[in-house]
């Protein structure tokens, strides 16, 4: 079950009935890698599914990461190999994810091997 943190309107509702409406906000968080191109196709491959699935196990030990997903461009005329989506309810959640050490250490499969990495925080 998921909780919403933000704002809440109470409706009324003929003969005291009430309806809840959760206004949800919360921050997307997109992550764009470029491997060097010194890898052979064969070593992207094994270093991008290496992160993939250490990036998606941790909702298991952050819990406020609400949704995390990792996926593989598949354009060659874009440039970017790499794709990381995720969602938190506050920019503080997304700092204190940077941190962690589970992250850290998922974040380490990638190091050595990142020419480029753009990464963009929204609120909605």
């Amino acid at each position: 079950m998921y909780f919403c943190h933000s704002m809440f309107l109470l409706l009324e509702l003929c003969n005291y009935k009430y309806i809840i409406f959760c206004l949800e906000t919360m921050v997307k968080h997109i992550v764009l890698f470029r491997l060097n191109d010194t890898l052979s196709q064969a070593e992207k491959d094994r270093i991008a599914g290496d992160f993939k699935a250490a990036i998606e196990k941790l909702p298991d030990v952050i819990p406020f990461i609400r949704k995390v997903e990792v996926g593989f461009n598949i354009n060659p005329g874009e440039k970017f190999d790499i794709a990381l989506y995720s969602e938190f309810d506050s920019l503080e959640d997304v700092k204190a994810y940077s941190v962690h050490p589970a992250h850290v250490a998922a974040a380490g499969i990638l190091k050595g091997n990142v020419a480029e990495r753009s990464c963009a925080d929204y609120k909605i």
